[in-house]
C-alpha cells in the first residue's frame, strides 16, 4: 500500500495531487477522502490505494496516517508567558474595577486596551 505526502489539495475544486515516497505524484479526488474529512493540508503523511485512471494513477480509499500539523498550537505562548500576561490583565481588570467603585466608567482609550488583551487571552485560552 503506498504512501505520500499532500503536495496540495483545493477542497473547493474537490481535488489534488499526492507525492508518493518513492517519487511521483498522484491525483487524488475528493470522493478517496474518509469519512468527515474534507481537506488535506500540505505535508500531511497519507496511506492510499492506486488505480489507473485515464490519466494515470489515481488515489483511492485514502487514510490519514497522522493529523494535520496545527498553526495555531505552534504559535501558542509559552505557560511562563502566559502567567506572565494573565498576571497583568488581572491588574488591569483591578483598575477597571476599582473606577467602578468610584461610580465612574473607564475612558474609551483604556476600555479599548482592556477589551483587545481580553480577546487575546481568550483567543490563546481556546486553542
Amino acid at each position: 500500500m503506498p504512501v505520500g505526502k499532500v503536495r496540495f489539495f483545493d477542497a473547493e475544486k474537490g481535488f489534488g495531487f499526492l507525492t508518493k515516497d518513492g517519487g511521483g505524484d498522484v491525483y487524488v479526488r475528493a470522493n478517496a477522502l474518509p469519512a468527515g474529512v474534507t481537506a488535506l493540508k500540505p505535508g500531511q503523511k497519507v496511506e492510499f490505494d492506486l488505480i489507473e485512471g485515464r490519466r494515470g494513477e489515481q488515489a483511492w480509499a485514502l487514510r490519514l496516517m497522522e493529523a494535520p500539523p496545527s498553526l495555531a498550537k505552534a504559535n501558542r505562548k509559552s505557560t511562563e508567558q502566559m502567567g506572565i500576561i494573565v498576571e497583568d490583565l488581572i491588574k488591569m481588570l483591578d483598575g477597571i474595577g476599582n473606577t467602578y467603585r468610584r461610580d465612574k466608567r473607564p475612558d474609551a482609550k483604556t476600555g479599548a486596551k482592556v477589551a483587545s488583551v481580553l480577546r487575546a487571552v481568550a483567543d490563546e485560552l481556546e486553542l
